[in-house]
């Protein structure tokens, strides 16, 4: 069964595409793993896609791997953006473009949820959303002009 966190991020990629009218391209699906990624990276290698947004920056760093491997150059052939904005995503070749969340606040929010739930003696779970921000970094450009444009997705 996948995460919340993961069904969550699917659901907010397939809403924006929908919302600019991009059709959905086939979705890949990792285990959160540099490995995974890697793996999806060789198969997205093949396609003729301009844009991946990965679940999470351990399976951006495979992708990039692979598209290296494969001649793949980012971000002059294809854009990469993560999710997570670890510590070491500045330092991935390229900077990795990723979506920050602060870990901290979600930390003490879960904290204080649980505290929450003890003291008033609350059964049903909560749900209680982290704000997020795109950092912009080396792995993205504009869509080239000579490929087509379609979008992939792990």
């Amino acid at each position: 069964a996948a995460s919340l966190a993961a069904e969550r991020r699917v659901s907010a990629w397939r809403s924006a595409l929908a919302e600019r009218g991009i059709p959905e391209p086939g979705l890949l699906r990792g285990d959160w793993s540099a490995d995974s990624g890697y793996e999806a990276g060789l198969r997205l290698a093949a396609s003729d896609c301009t844009a991946v947004f990965v679940a999470n920056d351990q399976m951006a760093l495979g992708v990039l791997r692979a598209f290296n491997e494969q001649g793949i150059r980012v971000p002059g052939d294809v854009s990469v953006v993560g999710f997570d904005d670890i510590p070491d995503s500045s330092s991935f070749s390229p900077p990795l473009t990723t979506v920050h969340q602060d870990f901290a606040e979600l930390g003490r929010r879960c904290v204080d949820s649980v505290l929450r739930q003890m003291e008033e003696n609350i059964t049903e779970p909560g749900c209680d959303l982290i704000p997020t921000r795109l950092v912009v970094r080396d792995s993205t450009a504009e869509v080239p002009k000579q490929r087509s444009r379609s979008t992939c997705r792990e």
